[in-house]
């Protein structure tokens, strides 16, 4: 009788994350006065379908740091978890110090780039800001380990059409009204053009009093413009 070789779990081709399946869309940061704002929509899609429209994708980290994050969200509550030891086993210590947004930042690339390597990466850009001892920082890496730190940062769709506004408006002694306000007209635009955004915004932010999360809003907005009514009329082959 001829024997068949069953395939054990073990044995079997381990797996990897060819494409992600929910996802999230931009994150915006900037610095200001006090501290970092960060804000994002809080839209999540299954493919082309905007699935989740209540989803928080910014998260306070330990004391002194917030983390956001576009792309995939299972691998972005992965990363949390991976973050709660690392808080933990840092406060197990209870040497009156605690990891900064610095170190955690460092935490983050290293990570990004060691999935990577191993050719099984987490399908996140992340932005990283908080403030430690009078110090805001603020930095951002992606899903292959590029990282740097910047007064302002995006991710997704963001890092196209919110950067060149915030080069051009943001400045060092932004108070805390007026950079709402230039994150606001960041994420309005990110609404207008972006298909998988929603008009629920989150902002937060991060002194050195603490993090402050504010109640999720709308944006008021105009889709009277002539251009959204027939956005094919001068498009080159059109009717």
């Amino acid at each position: 009788m001829e024997s068949h070789h069953i395939l054990l779990p073990e044995e079997a081709d381990s797996q990897r994350t060819l494409s992600p399946y929910v996802t999230g869309t931009s994150v915006v940061a900037i610095k200001y006065k006090d501290g970092i704002l960060m804000a994002a929509d809080m839209g999540a899609s299954y493919g082309s379908t905007l699935r989740y429209k209540t989803l928080e994708r910014i998260k306070p980290v330990g004391k002194h740091s917030l983390l956001g994050a576009s792309g995939e969200i299972s691998d972005f509550q992965e990363i949390l978890r991976y973050l709660d030891d690392l808080i933990l086993y840092d406060n197990m210590w209870d040497d009156g110090n605690s990891l900064g947004p610095k170190e955690v930042h460092n935490y983050l690339t290293r990570m990004m780039y060691n999935r990577r390597n191993k050719f099984n990466p987490l399908w996140n850009s992340l932005v990283l800001g908080g403030v430690k001892n009078g110090h805001k920082y603020l930095g951002t890496v992606n899903m292959i380990g590029v990282t740097f730190e910047d007064s302002h940062v995006a991710t997704g769709l963001g890092n196209h059409l919110a950067r060149p506004i915030l080069r051009k408006e943001w400045k060092e002694d932004l108070s805390f009204e007026d950079g709402a306000r230039l994150l606001e007209k960041c994420m309005r635009v990110l609404l207008y053009r972006d298909t998988s955004a929603v008009n629920k915004i989150q902002m937060v932010k991060i002194t050195e009093e603490g993090v402050t999360n504010f109640p999720p809003y709308s944006l008021r907005t105009y889709w009277e413009f002539s251009a959204f009514q027939n956005p094919t009329a001068s498009a080159e082959g059109s009717w």
